[in-house]
């Protein structure tokens, strides 16, 4: 199982004083030298934690995967076709949320979807939609020419009784398993720690995960290249289990 690493909030403590420093694109070189197999930054509207600068200086540094999270917008698409990262991941954004809420509605969102996937195909950039683990949005994300979801874990991670995260959990599950089915390769993230990347890490179709928040929380106690190691033991204990369906 691949495991990608967001280093969104090493800048935002960066910006927090608004110094140089914690460096996003060392703390990216840290990752892959801890064992990440690839780096995601989410570029926001407001700049509010990665630049883009950061985006410039990361295609440079980053020896594996570089994965862009962005919005479907048109400033995003000209950048993204600029700087030509590995992966472009789109999400939904809102400038007054915390961060992302919810998975990205790809039906609504088409037209936009459709210029991005026309500007991937042409430079070879592979297209990932954040999405839930709903047949609809699966099937129209294959329909658009994705070749990824990342299924949204929030709502697992969220669930505040045994019952409720056992029917999250089964959500994600059912949605891996159909977009299997299409072909499409199956991502998953958001809200995951070490304590809850299990069930998530032992769903067979699921081959990579984005975590970012917790790794650097972690970072905090005990290291960000211990952080690394500590996710990817994990989730390597849990894929040795068989799937939780």
């Amino acid at each position: 199982m691949r495991f990608h690493v967001n280093i969104d909030h090493i800048a935002t403590l960066r910006n927090a004083r608004g110094t140089s420093y914690p460096d996003p694109v060392a703390g990216a070189t840290r990752c892959e030298q801890a064992g990440a197999d690839g780096i995601t930054a989410h570029l926001r509207e407001d700049r509010r934690h990665i630049r883009d600068e950061d985006v410039e200086r990361l295609r440079k540094s980053v020896t594996t995967l570089l994965n862009l999270e962005m919005a479907a917008t048109d400033e995003m698409l000209g950048i993204a076709g600029r700087v030509r990262p590995d992966v472009i991941t789109l999400v939904p954004e809102r400038r007054e949320e915390r961060t992302t809420e919810g998975g990205l509605d790809v039906i609504r969102a088409h037209a936009q979807i459709e210029k991005i996937a026309l500007m991937c195909r042409e430079r070879g950039i592979k297209l990932s939609l954040f999405i839930e683990p709903d047949r609809e949005q699966i099937q129209k994300s294959h329909a658009l020419g994705a070749a990824q979801v990342e299924l949204h874990t929030g709502e697992y991670c969220l669930a505040n009784s045994a019952a409720d995260r056992h029917s999250e959990l089964a959500k994600l599950v059912s949605g891996a398993a159909f977009a299997h089915t299409l072909g499409l390769e199956v991502a998953a993230g958001h809200g995951l720690t070490t304590d809850n990347v299990g069930d998530v890490a032992r769903i067979a179709e699921i081959g990579e995960l984005n975590i970012g928040h917790a790794v650097i929380s972690d970072a905090v106690f005990v290291g960000l290249e211990a952080a690394v190691h500590g996710f990817r033991q994990s989730i390597q204990a849990a894929r040795g289990a068989k799937s939780p369906a």
